[in-house]
């Protein structure tokens, strides 16, 4: 076995500094958090918009099927709802508090099934 290198011919170790200047670094770093978030924050505001629209519709399905009394509905995120973070319906009854009608789930989708508080049998 020998101690010779053939891929290492011509290196010279450096004297620790970097390779490239702060006037450099700087520069590069900003440029590079804008472009991740120039990657990811449409991502997010695409998502956004589109559990907002699904939720609008499905809520409108469900204020429609189970609250047929109500004047409009209102479909709202919240983080601390009775079944945790999630899409919630709400029925606008005039002179009344908003009615709650049903959670959408964390990620809208299709109505759910009616509730059956409010089905006549």
């Amino acid at each position: 076995m020998t101690d010779s290198h053939p891929e290492l011919d011509g290196y010279e170790p450096s004297d620790g500094r970097p390779l490239a200047s702060q006037r450099i670094l700087r520069p590069a770093r900003i440029l590079i958090v804008l472009g991740i978030l120039g990657l990811v924050l449409p991502g997010i505001l695409v998502t956004a918009s589109t559990a907002t629209n699904t939720a609008d519709r499905s809520c409108s399905i469900v204020v429609a099927r189970d609250a047929p009394f109500a004047m409009g509905f209102d479909a709202r995120f919240e983080f601390t709802g009775p079944e945790g973070p999630a899409w919630y319906c709400y029925a606008l009854v005039r002179d009344e508090d908003d009615v709650l009608v049903g959670s959408l789930g964390l990620i809208p989708g299709a109505p759910p099934a009616p509730d059956p508080a409010y089905i006549n049998a």
